[in-house]
């Protein structure tokens, strides 16, 4: 019996080492995990980090001081440009490793590589909708300019240096966790970070939806539930701005979408609120007599921080702000003279061209009367634990035919991509968004701004700017095609000329205002421009209530100070509720409530219209237009062809307050024939009966910060790393727009002057380090809705007692 245990006991601590050194699926080998000498317990950091600290890296010419704050926000001084972006990259590689090569992996369809065929789709998607193909591109053209071409390589340099220095041991967590190695990083790969926020901004598309709806209720029903223009607007560009520029001939629209609009086509059978705010305020309005800028960008709020909060400090240069981890400059952020801030305009750059092929060798296709070669490009995807998939893409003159019949489309995926079409897409055009970057760091005036802004393709961006110079301006700058009305609202005919791109709308008539009498300029995603703008740029923008708030806030303000900037940046009054709770409130019949209605009922008669963490009015408005808007289109719009795309909540607000006998209210799955009154008074009991159901009788029970899931995720999705739920104020209208994991990921506020002062706050922290103290010391700062005064030093030699610790870097 003993030699039994025995060498049972034996037998399983064999299979226990054997199967620690073994990798299960997506689960790393737990011994090297595990390892006290190589494992995870290696990333832990101590918040207490040396004064002072010396490097050696051979590749630099000259001497570089890195010093590091109290949030351990890195101000580098380099002696050259060269040494600058290559400590850029270095430093920025300590700190933000995983993150960098998982989003750049992300962009190149390679995660395959990583976590094995789970993420097979996926790749094939970035691959087939000419990401690579496009990042080729815009390296080629970036590597044209000589500076450019200096500052990718430098930073690229750094990025080795450090990878190159890298013990297994040292890996970021997430390399152990998915068990693989950093590989060297690449230039193209500063291109891909550009690929994936042109994916992220103007990657999507309606068109295919679109197209169906006018194939099902024809060109008049389609073009009254889809205006050209909102009823609602404040647009970016003041109303009544003169157009100082002969404008290009327009295009004509081609036979296939005239033949559309006729009416007689046969009838066969995007998220609200992920936007961003800038501003800038003239010194005619400011305490101080300068300008002040604000920028709080809405994205997808991770961890680590989609920013990286870095000061650049050269002969040449010296600019605060954040940057793109992965690619180098300063991104939006302000120097001694300038600052910038930036948003989404949302331009119409994706089109889908329907194509004629020959024959189903798909050699070739039918355009412009004639018949034309495709070409073929392969992309070879790796697959952990697999072998590779070689996947032919198909293109045309117009780019790749991203899922050419049904087998080459997943089922279920990506849903807005048509089967058969060809892609025309901005981001697959030479570019160079990195001298934009390189000449606003350095810019000391308007003149710089706008010589900036040349540069600047995609994606298409509301830049804002002030200066010293008491100058402020707005621009929608991007490479605009050059269409007809509404071209790329449907799917285009790929066989007719007609209905290609017809070049470009000119820079210098891009929309644009300087100094406007009004004393400020804003943006909020909303209209670039009222109807007079002679060209097209897209038929749908955000809708008009952040913008609005802002006008309205900006307007009243005298002597503004940076706090009323903060201030506003944080509001969370509800210009929708303010333009149709009065309305909803008529038509509610209180004699046919039960209790908990009549209750929710008074609560939100008495409501302020500010969606605070504690207002119970807020949910019960929430819930209550969430149930109206779905009762009102889900019965027409059922169809799953028609991919739940809803006529616009402008649209629904102008039915509800000019329309009430609309025949939309009427649900055509019920016998009955439904009212304004009807439907209103249905959804506002549904919504208090959903409510009471989920969160108990009326009352505190039922605050916004509650029931308003808000969550800041890790990258990989690990409850561990990520900040779990918290409560926050505000939702997808109001200009605090906080809803769904989308929200302000970098808050900015600058005040010019003769001394330039930056206010900032990044919702996590400098770190990637889920171990480092680093990694969300600013969290509590942003949820307070607090900035952090930014330390903006002018040299090396300036002393300050936030400075926490100095790496000196060295050739020798």
């Amino acid at each position: 019996m003993k030699f039994i245990k025995a060498f049972l006991s034996i037998a399983f601590t064999l299979i226990l080492i054997w199967a620690l050194q073994r990798k299960f699926g997506p689960v790393p080998p737990l011994g090297n995990f595990l390892s006290p000498a190589d494992g995870f317990w290696q990333n832990a950091e101590s918040k207490n980090i040396l004064p002072t600290t010396h490097l050696m890296l051979p590749e630099l010419t000259g001497r570089v001081t890195i010093k590091y704050d109290e949030n351990r926000i890195p101000h580098i001084f380099a002696e050259n440009e060269h040494d600058l972006y290559y400590a850029q990259g270095y430093v920025t590689a300590t700190e933000r490793l995983w993150q960098m090569d998982i989003q750049t992996r992300q962009a190149a369809g390679r995660l395959a590589e990583v976590v094995g065929p789970m993420a097979l789709e996926t790749d094939r998607y970035h691959r087939r909708m000419g990401m690579v193909y496009g990042a080729e591109k815009t390296l080629k053209a970036m590597m044209q300019e000589p500076a450019v071409r200096q500052m990718i390589l430098a930073y690229t340099d750094g990025i080795n240096a450090y990878i190159h220095r890298l013990h297994p041991r040292q890996y970021p967590i997430e390399f152990k966790m998915l068990d693989y190695a950093p590989e060297e990083w690449k230039p193209i790969n500063c291109a891909f970070l550009l690929k994936l926020m042109s994916e992220t901004l103007a990657g999507g598309s309606n068109e295919f939806a679109m197209t169906n709806i006018l194939r099902r209720f024809g060109a008049k029903t389609t073009n009254d539930l889809f205006p050209d223009y909102p009823m609602h607007e404040d647009p970016i560009i003041p109303v009544g701005t003169k157009w100082d520029f002969k404008p290009l001939p327009i295009p004509h629209p081609s036979a296939s979408f005239l033949g559309q609009m006729n009416d007689s086509v046969k009838r066969a059978i995007k998220e609200e609120g992920i936007g961003s705010n800038n501003w800038a305020v003239s010194g005619s309005k400011t305490a101080n007599g300068y300008p002040i800028l604000a920028n709080d960008p809405h994205l997808d709020l991770t961890f680590p921080s989609i920013w990286y909060q870095i000061q650049l400090s050269a002969p040449s240069v010296n600019v605060y702000g954040v940057s793109l981890p992965g690619a180098p400059c300063v991104i939006l952020g302000f120097n001694n003279n300038i600052s910038w801030g930036i948003t989404n305009v949302d331009a119409d750059v994706l089109d889908w061209y329907q194509v004629k092929f020959k024959d189903n060798k798909k050699d070739e296709y039918w355009y412009n009367n004639q018949w034309n070669k495709t070409n073929r490009r392969v992309e070879v995807i790796n697959i952990r634990g697999q072998e590779p998939l070689y996947d032919t893409v198909i293109y045309t003159h117009h780019g790749p035919v991203v899922y050419e019949d049904k087998t080459k489309k997943a089922a279920g995926s990506h849903d807005f991509v048509p089967v058969g079409d060809a892609l025309r897409w901005i981001a697959h055009d030479e570019s160079d968004e990195l001298m934009t970057m390189y000449i606003l760091n350095r810019g000391k005036n308007y003149a710089d701004y706008r010589k900036a802004l040349t540069y600047f393709n995609a994606p298409a961006s509301n830049f804002v700017f002030a200066s010293k110079d008491n100058d402020i301006a707005i621009t929608p700058n991007g490479k605009y095609p050059l269409k007809y009305k509404d071209q790329g609202k449907y799917i285009l005919d790929g066989t007719d000329p007609a209905d290609d791109w017809h070049g470009w709308i000119p820079f210098d008539q891009n929309p644009t205002v300087k100094n406007p009498p009004r004393g400020f300029v804003s943006s909020a995603n909303q209209s670039s421009t009222d109807p007079t703008y002679p060209y097209y740029i897209n038929w749908s923008f955000a809708p008009y209530e952040r913008g609005k708030r802002i006008n309205d806030r900006l307007t009243a303000m005298q002597k503004a100070t940076v706090d009323s900037m903060r201030i506003l940046q944080t509001d969370t009054y509800s210009i929708r509720a303010q333009d149709i709770l009065p309305t909803m409130l008529k038509y509610v019949d209180a004699s046919k409530l039960n209790q908990d209605q009549l209750a929710a009922l008074n609560m939100i008669k008495t409501w302020d219209k500010d969606f605070t963490v504690n207002s119970t009015g807020a949910t019960i408005l929430g819930t209550w237009w969430a149930q109206l808007y779905k009762m009102i289109w889900s019965d027409d719009f059922a169809d799953k062809s028609l991919q739940n795309n809803y006529p616009s909540v402008d649209r629904t607000e102008q039915l509800l307050l000019k329309e009430p006998n609309s025949k939309w209210f009427d649900d055509i799955r019920t016998p009955a024939k439904e009212t304004c009154a009807d439907i209103v008074n249905q959804s506002f009991k549904a919504a208090v009966d959903d409510l009471s159901k989920k969160y108990g009788k009326p009352g505190k029970g039922w605050r916004w910060g509650l029931v308003k899931k808000m969550e800041i995720r890790h990258l990989t999705g690990q409850e561990a790393f990520s900040s779990g739920n918290f409560e926050s104020g505000g939702t997808g209208s109001t200009v605090n727009a906080l809803t769904g994991g989308h929200g302000p990921s970098w808050r900015m506020v600058v005040q010019m002057g003769p001394t330039v002062q930056g206010y900032g706050i990044l919702p996590g922290g400098e770190s990637g380090n889920p171990g480092s103290f680093f990694y969300d010391d600013m969290l509590k700062t942003w949820q307070k809705g607090e900035l952090k005064e930014l330390l903006f030093l002018q040299s090396t030699d300036e002393m300050s007692d936030r400075i926490k610790t100095t790496l000196t870097i060295g050739s020798k």
